[in-house]
């Protein structure tokens, strides 16, 4: 499991672990309206993969929900994706 949408290198400690803090975080995360187009999200690449085939949208972990149509190397790394990131590995 990697949770980048970027060719990042993978979390360390365990992927279970991960996906329960990332599931918390997204429950508590409030959504809010902002310069979410600008970034590049971070999100679970099978979230991305299923998006990819089925169209439904992912959530980062920033909050933001949306379907993927963009290259994300284009983009700077969301600074709220990257630091709930940061809190994860912690």
């Amino acid at each position: 499991m990697g949770i980048f949408t970027r060719n990042d290198s993978e979390p360390a400690g365990g992927t279970d672990v991960l996906d329960r803090e990332l599931e918390k975080l997204l429950e508590d995360s409030q959504i809010e309206d902002g310069d979410h187009e600008r970034f590049s999200h971070y999100v679970p690449k099978d979230k991305i993969m299923e998006s990819a085939m089925t169209g439904k949208p992912v959530r980062a972990l920033c909050g933001k929900k949306w379907t993927p149509s963009r290259d994300p190397e284009k983009f700077p790394v969301c600074p709220d994706c990257k630091r709930v990131y940061e809190r994860m590995r912690k």
